[in-house]
């Protein structure tokens, strides 16, 4: 299941990106955004799209893995690079990516999980806290 969820997100990514941000802003109901890292390893950049919740201006991600016991690759590449790069529709913009603290963190979950309930499940499976993730632009 890895792997074909890995194939429809790098088309997703692509749609997104090829149609300048008017094709695959939403999915299941859900705004989507494409996040843009640097592998950690590679130095390569890498693109994928994003469920997200605008917390203000800054759009707000959650590392859940689908509550597998580790973080997803996006997330380790983010800690290693904080400086990445948000399409959100046909807005282009840098952010620097930030662990939510605790406290922003318990004010932003309630809303996140109301926003998409799997994200709740996710948490109450995994054996990890799940990262929340700001991506604060610059």
């Amino acid at each position: 299941m890895t792997t074909a969820w890995k194939y429809f997100g790098a088309a997703h990514a692509w749609l997104y990106e090829k149609s300048g941000g008017r094709l695959g802003v939403r999915m299941a109901g859900r705004d989507m955004l494409l996040l843009t890292t640097i592998g950690r390893r590679s130095g390569e950049p890498r693109t994928l799209p994003l469920a997200y919740l605008a917390d203000a201006e800054d759009p707000v991600v959650v590392a859940s893995n689908a509550g597998l016991p580790s973080h997803p690759a996006w997330f380790h590449n983010l800690r290693e690079q904080p400086r990445v790069r948000v399409r959100v529709g046909r807005e282009v913009f840098d952010a620097d990516a930030q662990v939510a603290d605790a406290a922003e963190r318990a004010r932003l979950w309630p809303g996140l999980v109301a926003y998409n309930p799997p994200w709740g499940s996710y948490a109450e499976s995994a054996e990890r806290e799940i990262p929340v993730v700001i991506l604060r632009r610059v």
